[in-house]
Formats: C-alpha cells, sequence, structure tokens
C-alpha cells in the first residue's frame, strides 16, 4: 500500500464529512449548553480512541487557540489505578461504568469513541450514563455498531477504515475545540 494511496483514502474520508455537519453543529450547540449550565464533558474510548479523548479533554480544560475560561472535561481513560485496579477486580467491560457511577450527573455531556461501535465497555458506559439523565454521543465509523442502537446520538465518520475513522474523529474534535473558543471567549470578552 502506497503513501499516495492512503493519502486517497484520507481525502475520500474527509470529502464526506459534509455528510455529517448537522449532527457535529448538534453536538457543539449541546457541549456549549452543557458547559454553560455548568455540566461536564465526559469522554472515553480504547487504544487510538483512549488517546483521542485524553488529547481532546487537554484541549478543553488547557485552551485550543483561544484565551478563555478551562472548560470541565475529562478522559476516562487517564487514571491507571482506577483502570488496572477494576479491570483486576471486576471486568474490564465495566471500566468507564465505574467511573461514570462515581462522576457523571444528570448535567453532563458523554462522548464515547468506539471505531466500530462495539467496544463493550463504551457501551455499558453509555448505558450507565444515559441512567443517570445524561445526553450520551457515541462517534463510530460509518457503520455505528451496537451502539447505533444505543447512544442518544451519534457522529458516524464516514469510513470504515480504523484510521481514516480516527482521522476523522480527531478533526471533529479539533473543530469543536474552535467553536467553544469562539463560544466562551466571546461570551467573556462580551460579559467583561
Amino acid at each position: 500500500m502506497s503513501f499516495e494511496n492512503a493519502l486517497q483514502r484520507h481525502l475520500q474520508t474527509f470529502k464526506r464529512l459534509p455528510e455529517i455537519q448537522a449532527d457535529v453543529d448538534t453536538l457543539a450547540a449541546q457541549i456549549a449548553t452543557t458547559f454553560a449550565a455548568g455540566g461536564k464533558l465526559l469522554l472515553m474510548g480504547n487504544g487510538g480512541s483512549a488517546a483521542d479523548s485524553q488529547h481532546l479533554a487537554a484541549e478543553f480544560v488547557v485552551r485550543y487557540k483561544a484565551e478563555r475560561r478551562a472548560l470541565p472535561a475529562i478522559a476516562l481513560t487517564v487514571d491507571t489505578s482506577i483502570l488496572t485496579a477494576h479491570s483486576n477486580d471486576y471486568s474490564f467491560d465495566s471500566v468507564f461504568t465505574r467511573q461514570i457511577e462515581a462522576l457523571c450527573q444528570p448535567r453532563d455531556l458523554v462522548i464515547g469513541l468506539s471505531t466500530s461501535g462495539n467496544s463493550a465497555n463504551v457501551i455499558h458506559a453509555i448505558e450507565a450514563a444515559q441512567t443517570i439523565g445524561a445526553v450520551c454521543w457515541a462517534w463510530t465509523g460509518e457503520n455505528g455498531g451496537k451502539l447505533n442502537s444505543i447512544a442518544d446520538h451519534l457522529i458516524k465518520a464516514p469510513s470504515t477504515e480504523t484510521a481514516r475513522i480516527q482521522e476523522a474523529h480527531l478533526f471533529i474534535g479539533h473543530w469543536l475545540c474552535e467553536a467553544m473558543d469562539r463560544q466562551f471567549s466571546t461570551a467573556e470578552e462580551t460579559s467583561s
């Protein structure tokens, strides 16, 4: 497989992103509402999706581009003591569920990243967050997997190839960071 071939598959995926723009706009509005109401964003995923969760949480808490207040976002993938203790004592399938039970409130927004849409630990955590009353989004590939019928809302990256799905998820995450920069830096300047 050549570099050019991989690049073409990447470009094909990105050319299709306008198909999901309305969903991304809806998510941006819901994240802004969540932050404005004092809620937080909880993110989770496995492997590359775990890294994306951590990356995006850092962008919200620290900053993306604009100077603005810290926005409350937590990646449920970062505490190795919780991850290993729970997986050892209980099951890896419920490693995020336990954290949702401890940290999630009804005013929060939960995002579970799973390129296949079939990650058991993400599915169980989404179900637990729904029981609490949080708004739950899943970021998947174009098939949606089991999360297609479980999550409240989906962002389905238009690809079946894991790498292309993750590239789309990261782009969407960065755009959401830009949207929150605009929302909160403008709001803070206006109220000053």
